[in-house]
């Protein structure tokens, strides 16, 4: 029976209705476009994606009532692939900030590095040309402090005051044999230690040990602390790049970003609204960073402004020389009196030849010049800070916007078109986006969010941590990085300044208590007593009495205006130390 053209005509009518009823509106009767796009992003084997369109009760994610290109295996690979998608966007749009760290890290201790190397040379040099007759013997001396600040900034080494010392101890018995007492030749070596170790006591160098300590605290310490925070910051990178992702923000990421696959639709893109509200759920612990890591930018810049400014870390290396300088002619000034005291405290040197009187007379103040070679490193110091802060100034909302930064680029549908909701393409998504952090998340339509994450916790934990080592005292009496330059002169004496770590087992008190506020450390060559203020905070400058309370670099006697120097305190230091001695040896 032929069929009229009219009855086919409604026939194939119908037959269109049926498939548009039913639900088959993919692109094309097959998964081609499906299947092409699962093998050029190797997102797993071929076989797991259907020929043709087809019903998979099992799906969790991508439900849908009609015929769809996607199964469970598909599923499962899906929500391996979003996790290590957005993994890599992380990465990428964070490797530049972590290498520029980094690189920025070796740079400020490359110079670092310089300085030490100018400054040993110019303090070298003072010797050389003021100080000839013990030059040979200070250089392994000079060396010494220079290789232990080094180590301090790396954090392998002493804390400063006791780096600072142990110089001066090692300086004493060579400024006494060489220009107090010149005709000393060939001393036995217990001589020579009662001289180092009694250095302390005698105080020959009067205020000048304490205040090159308190000149140089706190740029060594910012510098110290610098590249401590710098790694740090490295290891906030490290973490947020291997953030873990929650079980409903996995499944929120695959019905954006591969449902759509399902249907044949391999280049719709999601809305931006949409994306928004699905990563801003999936990094909602992590927009909470925001806060804490613009803290620390602010912390990089106020280190860094120390370590630059005009009492920074240049002007402490190059001021040890004219420091030294200034100590040693001191020592030659009050020259008697020393020698009255070490004679009472180590007895007379076993061997003692006569001479013709070496550097016998107290020197002028050696000049000493700007090195051309330390402008030099210091203007690349400078500009290094300038260029390294500019730019990272510019991350400072990184953490706030990264869940934008994640949905521009080719998840941004073109001039104005559809496109994918989730569920559907659409001209444009309805729902509210919610803001970032934690506690916007409770009205998020697209992704449920439980609670804080525990390795974002350990990246807050860190940045707060380095907000503490800087601004942790701040409460308290004494703070870590005070606000007027130590050893300014500017309302304390400057024979009171210290720094250093104390507590009650180090015998220590506060300023002006009539105690020693140091504890007398034995430096022996070799020792390394380690100065952590990281996870340690650092210490701070505190209160410290010398052998001569009122001595200072004018009025080196100590004596009051008006009245005639005042040398008991040397005095009685070595009769308590002779006293000392004798009951030891009847013991």
């Amino acid at each position: 029976m032929e069929m009229s053209p009219q009855r086919l005509k409604w026939l194939l009518l119908l037959w269109s209705l049926l498939a548009w009823f039913s639900g088959v509106h993919l692109r094309s009767p097959s998964c081609h476009e499906v299947r092409t796009a699962f093998q050029l992003r190797q997102i797993g084997p071929l076989n797991f994606v259907p020929d043709f369109p087809g019903r998979d009760g099992d799906l969790q994610i991508c439900t849908y009532d009609g015929p769809t290109c996607c199964t469970k295996k598909m599923e499962e690979r899906y929500q391996v692939m979003v996790r290590r998608e957005i993994l890599q966007n992380i990465h990428f749009l964070s490797y530049e900030l972590k290498y520029r760290i980094e690189k920025n890290g070796e740079a400020f201790q490359e110079a670092f590095t310089s300085l030490i190397h100018v400054a040993s040379n110019h303090t070298n040099s003072l010797f050389k040309t003021g100080y000839r007759t013990m030059a040979k013997e200070a250089t392994e001396v000079v060396k010494g402090l220079f290789t232990d600040l080094s180590l301090y900034v790396l954090d392998l080494s002493w804390n400063i005051e006791d780096i600072v010392l142990s110089f001066f101890d090692s300086l004493f018995p060579l400024v006494y044999n060489r220009l107090i007492q010149p005709g000393l030749n060939e001393v036995s070596v217990d001589y020579l230690e009662c001289l180092r170790l009694a250095r302390q006591d005698i105080n020959p160098f009067g205020a000048y040990p304490m205040k090159m300590v308190a000149e140089m605290t706190r740029p060594l310490q910012a510098m110290k602390t610098l590249l401590q925070v710098l790694n740090v910051g490295s290891e906030v990178i490290n973490m947020t790049k291997n953030v873990v992702f929650t079980r409903e923000c996995t499944r929120a990421l695959v019905k954006m970003g591969y449902c759509s696959h399902c249907h044949g639709l391999t280049l719709i893109k999601p809305c931006v609204a949409y994306c928004l509200n699905v990563m801003r759920g999936c990094l909602a612990n992590v927009a909470d960073i925001d806060p804490h890591w613009r803290g620390y930018i602010s912390n990089l810049d106020e280190l860094t402004s120390i370590i630059t400014g005009p009492r920074g870390v240049e002007q402490a290396l190059l001021r040890v020389a004219p420091m030294v300088n200034e100590a040693i002619l001191h020592a030659q000034l009050n020259g008697p009196e020393i020698s009255t005291t070490v004679s009472k405290v180590c007895d007379q040197p076993q061997e003692r030849v006569q001479t013709a009187p070496l550097d016998s007379t107290v020197q002028t103040p050696t000049t000493l010049g700007f090195k051309p070679q330390a402008a030099t490193q210091f203007a690349n110091l400078t500009q290094r800070r300038r260029d390294f802060m500019n730019y990272i100034r510019r991350f400072r909302t990184f953490y706030a916007s990264l869940a934008e930064q994640i949905c521009e680029g080719e998840l941004l549908p073109q001039d104005g078109s559809t496109c994918w909701s989730g569920e559907n393409v659409v001209e444009s998504y309805t729902n509210r986006v919610v803001g970032n952090g934690l506690k916007e998340q409770v009205n998020n339509p697209e992704v449920k969010v439980r609670g804080p994450d525990s390795l974002v916790k350990k990246v807050v934990d860190k940045l707060l941590y380095v907000d503490t080592m800087l601004h942790g005292k701040k409460s308290k009496k004494l703070e870590q990085w005070p606000s007027r330059e130590a050893g300014s002169g500017e309302g304390k004496n400057e024979d009171t300044e210290s720094s250093g770590d104390c507590d009650d087992e180090d015998g220590c008190t506060g300023s002006g208590s009539g105690e020693l506020g140091r504890k007398k450390k034995t430096n022996m060559p070799g020792d390394r007593v380690k100065d952590n203020i990281f996870p340690a905070v650092a210490p701070t400058l505190k209160g410290v009495m010398v052998a001569s309370p009122s001595s200072t670099p004018d009025n080196p006697a100590g004596s009051k205006p008006g009245t005639a120097p005042n040398h008991y305190s040397l005095a009685s230091v070595a009769l308590i130390t002779t006293l000392g001695l004798l009951c030891h040896w009847l013991l």
